[in-house]
Formats: C-alpha cells, structure tokens, sequence
C-alpha cells in the first residue's frame, strides 16, 4: 500500500506511481487500457515523443558510491553541549532576532534554548517530510520510467541514487530529531503536515486534471534548485551542536549533486512538453516558489503563545519578523538559481509568464 495514502488522498498524482503506470503499461500492451490511459505527466496525449539526440548527459553522481552521505558519513550523534553551544544558529531563527523573544536570552534561558530547539524540530521535520512525501514520489518514478519523461538510462540510474539520499535525509533528519528530545524533553509541536504540504495539496486541488502530475514534479524541481546560503554559514559555527552542523552539512553536500541533476532533467522535460503546455506549466512556477518559501506564520503565532506570550502579542511578533516585503525579498533571493533554469529553457520568453513571475515579486 502506497505509504502516503492518507497525505495524498485519492492519489491526486497517481501518474507519478510506478505500480500503477506499470500496471496501466501492462493493461495498454493487452488491449484492457481504461479510457483516457494515453495522456503521461508530460503533458503529451499519447503521442511518441520526438526521437531527437539526446544532450549529453554528465553524471553529477560519479563519486557517489564513495562520497555519498548515506555511503561514506557516520552516524551523527548528540553528545553533551559545551559552555556556549546551542541547538541552531541564533542569526538563523527569526524567532529568536525578536526583542521581546532576544530579551529572554538572560531572563529566562530555558525559553530560550526551547526557541532554538524548536526551530531545529521545524527544519528536521520539513527535510524529512519533504523528502520522503514529496521528492521521492517523484524521484521513484524517474527510476522506474513511469514518469512520462525519456531520460538517458544513466539519468534513471541516477535517480535511484537520488531516492537512497533522500531516504537517510529523511531517516537521519528523524533520528536527530529523537536524540534531541531525548536531552531535552521538548516536545516538537508542529503541525502533523507540514505547511507547505498543505499549501500543496490545497494548490493541486485547483490545478486542471491534465496538469495535476505535471504540477508536482514542477514543485521538486523547484524545491531541489533553491538555494538557501545562509546554512552554509553554520557548517563551521562551533556555537552549534556538531550533530546539528555536521548533519546540516551532510545534507548541503548531497544535494548540490540533486540540484544539478534537475537542472538537467529540467531541460528533458521542458523539450518535451507541447509549446502550450510549456506555457501553462511556467504560469504554475512563481506560486510553487511561494508556497515553499513563504513562512508558516500560524504555525510560529502558536509557538509564541506557548511562551506564556498573548496572541496579540503574538501577532505583533509576527508581523515584524515577516513584513510583506521582507518574505518576497527572501523568496527572491533563494529562488534567484531556481529563476535562471526556468529562464534558460525559455519558460520566461513568454511575457505572461514575465508578468506572473514579476507578480510574485520574483523578478
């Protein structure tokens, strides 16, 4: 049985599932294929694609036997914090910038720490979630060819290395998380899906039935190519605990090689899309972009309150750690790698495409 049924149901996306087109293939091959079989996550109806040369294909992958997390790291342990040490990197948590959450720093230490403590929770979470829920439906079918995109077979190959890096990003990202609550007692108290998840399921329920796959491999493509620099800046920051920085670092590592292979499989499925779908495709990105990286504001008002903080205090808090301008500024700025693979297929010669970017405070 499908390990996400109850995130995603009714299977919203089921084209990404390698058991069904495979059964759907088997059932096509003997004549029993359901009405309406033909069309693939690409967009095309039915339609074999162009049997162009294929652009060469450069593994990023070619050490990964030796210099993959999953192959070559240990296990990152917690050990007792150092006088100085916290759980994250206080420049990092907005939360923890704020003068009335800042000025607890001495009053009331415990709070404190349970701010960087729960932020280190919101980060672990996010990365397993994202990475077993979302990136690797998409990534399984990469390696089974059930996409409905042609690859080189090294690209497919590829992809199962992918789906073994995200696996232990998602496992070790867990297991932190246990440790932590162990030294602690904190609780994590995140919402059971992840906002972005939310905002996700909310956005396919909008989308055209025939764009419905195609949106969610758009969003890993996305979510593989931002670029958050500011995380590099903890990997030697000897303020954080090393189980913290070195599994932060582990992950960066790992997924410069995921950001260069969707920059290629970008291209394979951009030349494979009709000229229209291409269109309705890019006018999907700019909102893909903001629903994961806008903050999870109701989330953060309620780790507020927690503190023994009003809700009006809250909201204050809120509202001056994420003013309007500030988000899209953010968004743009981690989104700015992400922009120029879209742009450089073309996606952004379109002037309503521009313009949709544009309105997202992305250009």
């Amino acid at each position: 049985m499908c390990g996400t049924v109850g995130l995603f149901m009714g299977c919203s996306a089921v084209s990404l599932c390698p058991k069904q087109a495979l059964f759907a293939r088997r059932d096509d091959e003997t004549g029993t294929a359901p009405e309406g079989a033909g069309r693939d996550a690409a967009g095309r109806d039915g339609q074999e694609p162009d049997r162009t040369a294929e652009d060469a294909y450069v593994s990023p992958f070619r050490n990964w036997y030796e210099r993959s997390t999953v192959r070559s790291a240990e296990r990152r342990t917690l050990g007792p914090l150092t006088a100085g040490q916290g759980f994250f990197a206080p420049e990092l948590v907005p939360l923890a910038s704020h003068p009335l959450i800042a000025g607890l720093r001495d009053e009331r230490p415990e709070i404190y720490r349970d701010v960087l403590v729960r932020h280190l929770y919101r980060y672990l979470d996010f990365t397993a979630k994202l990475e077993h829920l979302v990136v690797n439906r998409t990534v399984l079918g990469i390696a089974h060819g059930t996409i409905g995109v042609r690859l080189p077979e090294a690209m497919r190959l590829d992809a199962f290395k992918i789906y073994c890096d995200e696996a232990y990003h998602a496992l070790f990202s867990a297991d932190l998380a246990a440790q932590v609550r162990a030294a602690t007692d904190v609780r994590a108290e995140l919402p059971e899906v992840p906002y972005f998840i939310t905002r996700l399921e909310r956005y396919l329920e909008e989308t055209p039935d025939d764009l419905t796959a195609l949106t969610e491999i758009l969003f890993v493509i996305v979510s593989e190519t931002l670029i958050t620099a500011q995380l590099s800046d903890m990997w030697n920051d000897r303020s954080v605990a090393p189980a913290v920085r070195e599994a932060v670092r582990d992950h960066a590592l790992d997924e410069g090689r995921h950001h260069a292979y969707f920059a290629v499989f970008l291209r394979h499925l951009w030349g494979q899309l009709t000229p229209d779908t291409r269109r309705r495709a890019a006018l999907r990105v700019p909102r893909l972009i903001r629903i994961f990286t806008d903050p999870d504001i109701p989330s953060v008002e309620s780790e507020v309150v927690g503190y023994g903080l009003s809700r009006d205090e809250a909201r204050q808090i809120v509202s001056e750690l994420f003013p309007a301008a500030a988000v899209t500024a953010y968004a743009k700025s981690v989104a700015q790698q992400t922009v120029r693979h879209f742009a450089s297929v073309g996606a952004l010669d379109d002037e309503q495409v521009r313009a949709e970017f544009a309105a997202h405070g992305l250009l």
